[in-house]
């Protein structure tokens, strides 16, 4: 059960009303669980925290997911595929919905593919107003394969290389491409890059600041170059951030864990950072594995790093 708030209400937190959706899917990776992710996020405290930050909360549910064993998973190049892009296509709708209704849309996943509905969502509520957004993918992962080029045929590994029109036309929702501009999409953090995904990340041409130059430059360095980058000629950024990103000694309960990933205070930095700026229009929360966690541990910190995303400071 979770703890009560024991935020305070801070003034100096500009009030924002946001809507929690959640993303039940787990048809993108082959290991199960991560589907409780979003619930295990909300009972974790996270409508509480948020408000007792100052913010309007309001939880739009769940979108509906079909179950995998109801499913054939399809071709092995890009399983569930089609139930995937179902998914992602009725959650577009809902954060495009929520952005209409000016509310900032906080997504639970869920494994990362729900990403392509996220960001279809956003870039489409801006692209009717003559808007660019930025996007910041915070990951152990780039998840720019193709069902050409992808070692398992899991959809979690694709969602980037289909918002950048490298391939996937399926999860092309709202039928135009790129979502982001190449030059506003910086990936942070990543560490376990396919061979091929090497050559797709430098054929989209994005920018891409590894967990060596975190080591080499510090997290702030890189933090503020990676936001001037997503934020040029935009009317803001959208926030993706997989939980596999902080190392497995913090955040176990994940699915694709990867050793050597941002530490504790390095990732509540870098959200620390991100609401300084104040440009976030959007963000979402990925691949927690409440089956593989510790306690909830890895729900847990999701939330301290929404709170810190969202306006919280240490003093």
């Amino acid at each position: 059960m979770a703890t009560s708030p024991k935020t305070v209400f801070n003034p100096s937190i500009t009030s924002k009303k946001i809507r929690v959706l959640g993303v039940p899917l787990d048809l993108g990776q082959s290991r199960r669980g991560v589907d409780m992710g979003p619930s295990a996020v909300r009972v974790a405290g996270l409508e509480a925290k948020l408000e007792a930050l100052g913010h309007v909360v309001e939880d739009g549910g769940n979108v509906s997911v079909p179950l995998a064993e109801t499913k054939d998973p399809g071709p092995h190049s890009a399983k569930y595929l089609s139930e995937i892009a179902q998914t992602c296509q009725k959650h577009a709708d809902l954060v495009l919905k929520a952005l209409e209704e000016g509310r900032v849309p906080l997504a639970l996943g869920g494994d990362h593919s729900m990403a392509a509905g996220t960001v279809a969502g956003v870039a489409e509520y801006y692209r009717r107003q003559n808007q660019k957004i930025g996007l910041l993918w915070i990951d152990a992962h780039s998840d720019i394969n193709t069902p050409e080029s992808s070692p398992s045929g899991n959809v979690h590994g694709m969602p980037l290389a289909a918002l950048m029109g490298l391939s996937v036309p399926e999860l092309n929702i709202y039928d135009f491409l790129p979502k982001v501009q190449a030059d506003n999409c910086v990936l942070v953090g990543v560490r376990d890059i396919d061979q091929t995904e090497k050559e797709n990340i430098r054929k989209a041409g994005i920018h891409v600041f590894t967990m060596r130059d975190i080591d080499e430059r510090g997290m702030r360095a890189v933090m503020e170059e990676a936001l001037r980058l997503a934020g040029r000629n935009t009317v803001g950024y959208h926030v993706s951030l997989d939980m596999d990103w902080v190392d497995p000694e913090d955040a176990p309960g994940v699915g694709t864990p990867v050793w050597g990933g941002a530490t504790y205070r390095e990732a509540h930095l870098a959200m620390e950072i991100i609401a300084d700026h104040g440009r976030m229009t959007s963000f979402e929360i990925v691949e927690v594995n409440p089956v593989l966690d510790e306690r909830n541990q890895t729900a847990e910190l999701a939330v301290e790093l929404a709170l810190s995303a969202f306006g919280k400071k240490i003093l």
